[in-house]
């Protein structure tokens, strides 16, 4: 008799695991696994919903690809000699030094520029940089599309 009743304890612990890995099973089925030809017996708990799995931290993140807005451009030699036209007339620069090719004498007086008008003296070319040089972005086409006042 106890025999039978051991037995009968076993099936039904058998059954109530069989459910549950079903029921677990179902739940994972929303979402694809990748199958593998190694055999894993796994003792974690099932993964919350949303939870990033080992694999998935793993991967590095996707690269940005470049595009016009996102690109940094080196300037032309005659964008340079128009910095350096710039630089020159405010007095930071002299006149020979003006040849288009960006060299040490012109990162040196970007950088006094820089200084003295409260940025930050790296000596590189930035948009603060240009704008207080006064050589900062295009405005001819928004200027000619804009209608003239009226007069009354």
């Amino acid at each position: 008799m106890k025999r039978l009743l051991g037995l009968a304890v076993m099936a039904a612990m058998t059954l109530l695991m069989w459910g549950a890995q079903t029921t677990t099973t179902q739940a994972k089925k929303k979402t694809p696994v990748k199958k593998s030809t190694a055999k894993t017996v796994s003792t974690k708990a099932p993964a919350k919903k949303g939870a990033a799995t080992a694999s998935a931290r793993k991967k590095a993140p996707a690269k940005k690809s470049a595009t016009w807005r996102n690109r940094q451009l080196t300037p032309t030699p005659e964008r340079y000699r128009e910095i350096q036209n710039a630089l020159v007339a405010k007095g930071y620069l002299q006149g020979e030094d003006a040849n288009g090719a960006w060299n040490q004498n012109s990162i040196d007086a970007l950088r006094r520029f820089q200084s003295e008008q409260n940025l930050e003296p790296s000596g590189k070319i930035n948009s603060l940089s240009l704008i207080a040089l006064g050589l900062g972005p295009r405005r001819e086409i928004a200027a000619a599309a804009s209608p003239p006042p009226a007069s009354k």
